[in-house]
């Protein structure tokens, strides 16, 4: 099967499977971008907890992968990589939150932290600091950072579910950061939509300190790990991890 992969190539391959549907060279397609998904999954499974198995997240993400190649438009103007990615992670996502793997209590200190960073936010016409979110809570500093850890299990994937309305993707999908990509096909209502989200996502990320968004560039965009963006950073990962969530948990109250 690796010998057939390679004698066909890939844009030969994308060819042959959209106009045959021929089963053998779907499988061909899901062998070849088969590390995708490992690479997704590791990157989802940093930011769960030691219950959920990273072989359940490659499971899910492989569902992903098949829907994106059913799904992928080779004469679009967008890599398929970085399509799947989107689709993979998707997938990830809604079979995790059908388990609601999230406890109560944590879902209720992550909106209680949105509900703070928007007050502050309101009056203070900036980004508020960790001791201004402490006092607007009664609470220590170390205590709320303790808060953006608990609650990192959710902001590591919230990028991709920070803009989702539901109803803005392609065929009634809902619309992540990802989709925002530039696409040559679409209508000019559809270019104006993506180019208004992404003025008003540009502008929140400006917003954030220096740190959220080092942070959120080296995560999203250079695919570095937490541990790794601790080594760049010289802080621990769990701070990272800290850093991330305050990034999330501000771009959350701004754009809701």
């Amino acid at each position: 099967m690796e010998a057939a992969v390679d004698d066909l190539g890939g844009d030969a391959m994308w060819a042959e499977y959209k106009s045959t549907k021929d089963p053998q060279v779907r499988e061909q397609l899901i062998l070849r971008y088969s590390p995708l998904v490992k690479f997704v999954a590791g990157r989802v499974s940093a930011g769960l907890p030691h219950t959920i198995e990273q072989a359940d997240l490659v499971s899910y993400g492989m569902f992903g992968l098949i829907d994106a190649i059913e799904k992928f438009d080779a004469g679009r103007n967008i890599k398929f990589e970085t399509y799947a990615i989107t689709r993979i992670k998707g997938h990830i996502i809604d079979e995790l939150r059908s388990i609601d793997w999230v406890p109560r209590s944590i879902r209720q200190k992550a909106r209680d932290l949105e509900r703070a960073h928007a007050t502050l936010e309101a009056s203070l016409g900036r980004a508020p600091t960790e001791a201004e979110v402490a006092a607007e809570l009664g609470i220590s500093v170390p205590e709320v950072q303790a808060m953006y850890g608990q609650i990192s299990y959710t902001g590591l994937m919230a990028l991709d579910e920070v803009i989702n309305s539901g109803s803005g993707g392609e065929r009634g999908e809902p619309t992540t950061f990802r989709d925002t990509l530039p696409d040559s096909g679409d209508g000019p209502q559809a270019a104006y939509e993506v180019e208004e989200m992404k003025q008003i996502l540009a502008k929140a990320i400006n917003r954030l300190g220096d740190r959220e968004k080092i942070v959120l560039s080296l995560y999203y965009y250079e695919n570095l790990t937490l541990a790794q963006i601790g080594q760049v950073l010289g802080v621990t990962e769990s701070r990272v991890c800290q850093i991330h969530t305050r990034a999330i948990t501000q771009l959350r109250s701004r754009l809701s």
